[in-house]
C-alpha cells in the first residue's frame, strides 16, 4: 500500500488507468529520451488544444463583432443575449464534467465542438430576441466542457513545472481569436451581397468549429494510456514523466469523498473569490470591448482593427509569463505583477473617458491585456495543486462555474444608461482587481503552510518506520497513480 495521510479511502484496486500500464514501480528512462518524448507530445497534443481554445473563444465572442455589424438586438436586450451564454455555461458545467469522466475524454470533447459549430451557424437564420437567447444558452452548455477538459488533458501529459507554459500556449490561442476574428469581421464589412454581414460571420466561423471538432475526434488521444501516436514504451515513459508529481492521470470512478474534500478545502473558496473577480470583468469585456473602443471616437471598422493588437499583446504576455512561471515555480508573484496593468488601465479609462484624448484611452485599453496571464495562471495553479481525478474534475468545474457566475454579472456591468463612458462599470473592475490581488497572497500563504505541515508529517513517519531513502522513493512511486487527493497523499507538494 502507498503511504497516505490518515483517512485515505483509496487502494490499489481503484487507482488510475495508468496503474494498469505503468504499475506501482517506476521505469527508468534517460534524460535525452524524455526530452525527445516531450517534444513529440508537444507537437501532437498542443496544436489541437490551441485550436480548440481558439475556436471556443472565437465562437463565444462573435456577438461582440456582430454588435457593430448590424446585429438586430440592441439596448438591454443585447445584455440579455450576452448573458445567455453564461447561463447555459452555469447550468451544464457540473453535469458535463461528471459525464465526461464516464466517457472517452477526447471523443466527448470533439462531439461537443461539432454540435456547437452547428449551433453557431443557426444564428444566421434567427431573427428575434428569444431565438438568439436560446441559441446562446445552448452554445454556453456545449462549451462548458472545454476549459476543464483541456486542463485535465494538460495534467495527464505534463509535469507540474511544465503546465503553466502549456496552459499559456492554448490560452494564447484564445487571445489570438481577436486578431483572426477581428480580421475576418473587418473583411466581411466590405461584403455587399444578399446575406447580412453579421449572418455571414456566423456561417463562416460555425463551419470552422465543425472542422475543429472533427480533428479532435480523429487525432486527440483520450489519455497517454491510449495514445496511438506513441509506442507502448513511449506510453509508459509518458506516464513516468508525471508519476512523481503525485497528481495522477485518469480514473472513471466518481468518488464522493473527493467531492466532499473539495468543498471543505479552504483553497476552493479563496479561488472562488479570485475567479469571481476575474469573471465579472470578462463578461463585460467579452461583449462590450468593441463598443468601448468605438466610444473613444473611432469608426466601426477602426474599432475592429484596433482590437487586434490589443489581444496580440495579451497572447504574447500569456506565453511568456507561463514559461517564466514554470521556470521559477511560482504562480502568485506573477499573477500580482501582471494584474497591475488592469488597475492602471482602468483608472485611466475611468478618469479620462471624456477628455477627448482617444490615443491615451486606446493605450490604456491596450496595456490592460498585459494582465491576460492572470486567469491561465489560476488554471495552472489548480492543475499543480490538486490531486485525485474526481477532486480535479470538481475543482475545475467549481472554477469554471464561478467564472460563469462572474461573467453573467459582468454582462450587466456596462448598462445602456451609463453609455458611452460606462464609468460605474470601469470603477467596479478597479475594486475587483484589488480584491483579487489580496486573495492571491492568501492562497500562496496557505499552500506554503500546508507544504511545511506535510514535510513535518513525512519526517515523523520516516523516523517512526526507520525508512531509508530507497524506502521513501518506493512509497512515493506507489502513491503516484493511486488516485489520491492532494490532502491524503503525504508526498504531494503544492506550488506557491
Amino acid at each position: 500500500m502507498p503511504v497516505v495521510e490518515e483517512g485515505s479511502e483509496s487502494d490499489l484496486t481503484d487507482g488510475d488507468d495508468a496503474l494498469k500500464l505503468a504499475g506501482t514501480h517506476a521505469h527508468v528512462f534517460d534524460e535525452k529520451y524524455m526530452l525527445r518524448l516531450r517534444r513529440k507530445i508537444d507537437w501532437h497534443i498542443m496544436p489541437i488544444l490551441i485550436f480548440v481554445y481558439f475556436t471556443q473563444f472565437l465562437d463565444k465572442n462573435i456577438l461582440s463583432y456582430a454588435s457593430i455589424m448590424g446585429f438586430p438586438v440592441t439596448g438591454i436586450w443585447y445584455n440579455d443575449v450576452a448573458q445567455a451564454f453564461y447561463m447555459g455555461f452555469l447550468v451544464w458545467m457540473f453535469p458535463t464534467q461528471y459525464l465526461g469522466q464516464k466517457f472517452p475524454l477526447a471523443k466527448y470533447l470533439g462531439t461537443h465542438i461539432i454540435i456547437w459549430g452547428g449551433v453557431v451557424m443557426l444564428h444566421a437564420v434567427c431573427y428575434n430576441f428569444s431565438g438568439f437567447y436560446a441559441l446562446r444558452f445552448f452554445l454556453g452548455c456545449l462549451e462548458a466542457c472545454v476549459s476543464p477538459t483541456l486542463i485535465l488533458i494538460v495534467s495527464m501529459w505534463y509535469k507540474q513545472n511544465e503546465r503553466a507554459s502549456r496552459i499559456g500556449w492554448f490560452y494564447a490561442g484564445n487571445l489570438s481569436t481577436s486578431v483572426v476574428g477581428g480580421g475576418v469581421a473587418y473583411g466581411i464589412t466590405f461584403y455587399e451581397g444578399g446575406i447580412a454581414q453579421w449572418k455571414l460571420l456566423y456561417i463562416v466561423l460555425g463551419a470552422l468549429a465543425i472542422s475543429c471538432g472533427i480533428w479532435v475526434v480523429l487525432a486527440l488521444p483520450d489519455s497517454p494510456v491510449t495514445a496511438k501516436f506513441l509506442t507502448k514504451e513511449e506510453r509508459i515513459a509518458a506516464l513516468e514523466r508525471v508519476r512523481l508529481d503525485q497528481g495522477g492521470t485518469h480514473n472513471k470512478h466518481i468518488k464522493k469523498y473527493q467531492i466532499i474534500e473539495t468543498f471543505k478545502d479552504i483553497r476552493t473558496w479563496i479561488m472562488f473569490i479570485i475567479i469571481m473577480c476575474v469573471g465579472v470583468p470578462n463578461g463585460g469585456n467579452s461583449a462590450f470591448s468593441n463598443i468601448i473602443t468605438k466610444s473613444f471616437g473611432w469608426t466601426s471598422r477602426e474599432s475592429l482593427l484596433l482590437d487586434m493588437p490589443r489581444t496580440a499583446i495579451g497572447g504574447f504576455a500569456v506565453v511568456a509569463v507561463g514559461w517564466l512561471s514554470d521556470r521559477i515555480n511560482d504562480r502568485m508573484t506573477l499573477v500580482l505583477i501582471f494584474t497591475i496593468p488592469t488597475l492602471v488601465g482602468m483608472i485611466i479609462m475611468t478618469t479620462m473617458q471624456y477628455s477627448g484624448k482617444r490615443g491615451v484611452l486606446q493605450f490604456a485599453q491596450l496595456i490592460q491585456n498585459l494582465s491576460s496571464p492572470g486567469f491561465p495562471l489560476c488554471y495552472a495553479w489548480n492543475a499543480s495543486n490538486t490531486g485525485g481525478h474526481t477532486k480535479k474534475v470538481t475543482v475545475n468545474s467549481m472554477t469554471l462555474f464561478t467564472f460563469g457566475v462572474g461573467s453573467v454579472v459582468g454582462t450587466y456591468i456596462f448598462l445602456p444608461k451609463d453609455a458611452p463612458g460606462y464609468i460605474p462599470g470601469k470603477a467596479a473592475i478597479v475594486v475587483l482587481t484589488a480584491v483579487m490581488m489580496c486573495c492571491c497572497v492568501v492562497m500562496a500563504y496557505v499552500n506554503m503552510r500546508w507544504n511545511r505541515e506535510k514535510k513535518a508529517a513525512l519526517d515523523k513517519m520516516i523516523a517512526e518506520k526507520g525508512w531509508t531513502e530507497e524506502d521513501v522513493e518506493r512509497e512515493r512511486e506507489k502513491a503516484a497513480f493511486m488516485d489520491l487527493t492532494d490532502r491524503e497523499n503525504i508526498f504531494f507538494v503544492y506550488t506557491r
